[in-house]
């Protein structure tokens, strides 16, 4: 009812209740996916679709109308047709544990979460193309969905709170391995490997993302370089430069309280007060 289409159930195996529209199934089957299609992505493949999907709709004949293709005769009744209403939200949910390392299987895989759900129980809540964990109602992760099997897709910012307590799974830990970070944070990583607490260093940088974001981080991380002193304290007090707060504006004075009199800046009135002042006499 999202889409605000009606259904109309059939019977069960009742095949000549809906032969004609299994027919139009089939036939735009052996049109569009004979031979059988290759895509890198199921966002390739739909493009690769809807291109089909119009290129019949222009070639063929709208059966009441001869004269004009489905195409056109579509065009004129869009203009009376009821808006979209966007996608449904619609999604297989299954209840999964999560290990103490953070890993929640699904689907012959397994995928990283949050630090905080670990030992927990997640809601895995699976789309065609990607799947979202959430904990209480709160999203503790998102992966792109693997169709693979026995892989580990990992996702490092997840693991950033278990660094804090171990510096050095960022050197040999499974999660940070080939981890696409941006140019600025991956050169300011190679530098620090160099140094002997360089990975704790390290740690104090990639901690900032979580309270301030990525985009503050890596710009910090590029000021320290371009001045070449890179150190953690150094890009940290970039980063605190950039969330202090702007200068409030000067509170406007309301027009009842604004100085009529302005006073005079006269020094020597001080003198006059250490004069002598004669007493009253009786």
């Amino acid at each position: 009812m999202h889409y605000l289409i009606e259904p109309v159930a059939c019977s069960p195996g009742a095949g000549w209740e809906k032969g004609q529209v299994e027919n139009q199934v089939n036939n735009t089957r052996e049109r569009v996916f004979v031979p059988r299609l290759h895509a890198d992505s199921l966002d390739d493949l739909n493009q690769h679709l809807q291109a089909c999907c119009l290129a019949e709709a222009n070639r063929l004949r709208q059966p009441d109308d001869p004269s004009q293709t489905v195409y056109e005769v579509f065009q004129r009744e869009r203009a009376v047709l009821i808006p979209y209403a966007g996608p449904f939200d619609g999604y297989p949910a299954t209840v999964a544990s999560v290990s103490k390392t953070c890993l929640v299987r699904f689907d012959l895989n397994q995928y990283s979460v949050q630090a905080s759900a670990a030992g927990k129980a997640v809601e895995v809540q699976a789309y065609a193309d990607h799947l979202v964990m959430r904990l209480e109602g709160k999203i503790v992760a998102r992966h792109r969905r693997n169709f693979g099997r026995d892989e580990v897709i990992y996702d490092p910012w997840h693991y950033l709170p278990v660094l804090q307590r171990k510096p050095g799974a960022l050197r040999n830990g499974a999660p940070f391995r080939d981890w696409d970070l941006p140019d600025s944070l991956r050169q300011v990583r190679n530098h620090f490997e160099g140094l002997d607490d360089g990975d704790r260093q390290m740690v104090k940088v990639l901690n900032a993302v979580l309270t301030d974001s990525l985009t503050v981080v890596t710009s910090a991380c590029e000021t320290a370089m371009s001045a070449g002193t890179i150190s953690a304290d150094i890009i940290l007090n970039l980063v605190s430069r950039d969330q202090e707060p702007e200068t409030a504006e000067p509170i406007k004075t309301p027009a009842a309280l604004k100085l009529k009199q302005p006073p005079q800046a006269d020094c020597q009135r001080y003198d006059a007060l250490r004069q002598e002042v004669p007493h009253a006499t009786a």
